[in-house]
């Protein structure tokens, strides 16, 4: 029996590249996620000042909303000037760090500045929402109100107190601001450090990947990741906790245990996907000077799924989450991460350049031009590599497909990695 080839460690496909570019270097902000632990007293004063900047958030909409009624054009320099007024007014808001409250505003300006670009995009969307209790779980302490204590892992926070947390990994760089979020009955805290970019990478060798939902990816060298699923896996489950959740007095003690229980085994799923993902996408960084992918327009393909079965597979796959960690893995490490138009990377012949219609089932790419029969998602994956490089097109070297199962993608030493901050 012939033994699998190492993960990704693979004969490289027409890959040494030299790029000769002007590359500026900016430092980038990284966001390391660590569990809190807040004493009781501690606790009730987070969810005070959790309140607190609800309150401020909807208060500052039903303005905003009321002045447009009026036919006036708030700002955000006003809404930054009322929170003064709105102090003296109502003094609970003093309970609360000055910088957090403005932090409130600046969350609400980007909200209403990404609804009018979802707008002018002909995208149907109603106004914004007023947040619930359960829907707004973040106090933002930027660049000011925390010292973080390394060695006795703490954070002591202005208005707040000290909050012990489990720092599993290292922060690196010049910390611009902490996050303290709530999910669930779990509290963290998210330190946002500045860093230096590597030097991008001269030569090395080079890769295209094209995602999908019967396989979740399969690159350029022939390697095929197997389909995760870890939604559809736990979806009796959700439905069960779902179903007891809507048989129960809403706000009841009942009610709120269940739906905490639901919660968890959301953030269950979330943290087996982010571990899946972290990994796979650290490999490639690792292994590969450039990687090539699709440019792909990921809301548009949920909205326009035929079917509700697919529209759930392409939101579980979360491409778009693993384009966001290879993007900033290849950033940090001097990695070329390039996205390509997707127009026609499938129906295309990596053989000869000919166009080939396919329908979704067929699996299986036949030239009837040039004779090239190759797997679909791989000869699409060879056309991203070659588009991406800026390669003619040559004879494609046919070689077996070898399969990456979850398991081995997970078996990977634990990275307990950062993520990029939106």
């Amino acid at each position: 029996m012939q033994a699998e080839p190492p993960f990704l460690t693979f004969t490289p496909h027409g890959s040494s590249i030299s790029c000769l570019c002007l590359i500026i270097l900016l430092p980038m902000l990284i966001s390391y996620k660590y569990r809190a632990y807040p004493d009781a007293i501690t606790e009730t004063r987070l969810n005070t000042a959790l309140d607190t900047c609800r309150w401020l958030y909807n208060k500052l909409l039903e303005e905003c909303t009321t002045a447009r009624e009026h036919g006036l054009t708030p700002t955000m320099r006003g809404s930054q000037a009322r929170i003064v007024t709105l102090k003296e007014e109502n003094p609970f808001l003093k309970g609360v760090y000055s910088k957090v409250l403005q932090m409130v505003n600046y969350t609400l300006w980007s909200n209403i500045a990404a609804l009018s670009q979802t707008k002018k995009r002909n995208r149907k969307i109603g106004k914004l929402r007023f947040k619930s209790a359960c829907r707004y779980r973040t106090l933002n302490y930027n660049q000011s109100g925390f010292k973080i204590d390394r060695e006795q892992s703490t954070i002591t926070f202005s208005k707040i107190g000290a909050l012990p947390f489990s720092m599993h990994r290292p922060y690196a760089g010049t910390v611009k601001g902490v996050l303290i979020t709530h999910s669930g009955d779990r509290w963290y805290v998210i330190v946002q450090a500045e860093q230096e970019v590597s030097k991008p990478k001269r030569e090395g060798r080079s890769v295209g990947i094209d995602v999908g939902l019967n396989s979740f990816a399969v690159d350029s060298d022939g390697a095929v990741i197997e389909n995760p699923r870890f939604h559809e896996h736990s979806l009796k489950k959700i439905k069960k906790l779902q179903q007891s959740i809507t048989r129960k007095k809403r706000f009841s003690q009942n009610w709120k245990k269940a739906k905490s229980n639901l919660e968890k085994v959301y953030d269950h799923i979330t943290n087996q996907k982010r571990d899946f993902l972290h990994k796979l996408s650290r490999q490639y960084v690792d292994t590969y000077a450039t990687i090539c992918v699709e440019d792909l327009n990921i809301k548009y393909l949920k909205e326009k799924g035929k079917s509700r079965g697919l529209r759930r597979s392409i939101h579980d796959a979360s491409w778009g989450r693993f384009y966001s960690y290879l993007a900033y893995k290849a950033e940090s490490a001097g990695t070329n991460f390039i996205q390509i138009d997707p127009r026609d990377t499938t129906q295309m012949c990596s053989n000869c350049g000919s166009i080939v219609k396919k329908s979704l089932s067929e699996r299986v790419h036949e030239c009837p031009y040039c004779g090239f029969v190759a797997d679909r998602d791989y000869n699409a994956a060879v056309n991203i590599h070659r588009v991406g490089m800026e390669q003619p097109f040559e004879p494609v070297e046919t070689m077996p497909l070898h399969h990456i199962s979850v398991v081995q993608v997970l078996s990977m030493k634990q990275e307990a990695p950062p993520f990029r901050a939106g």
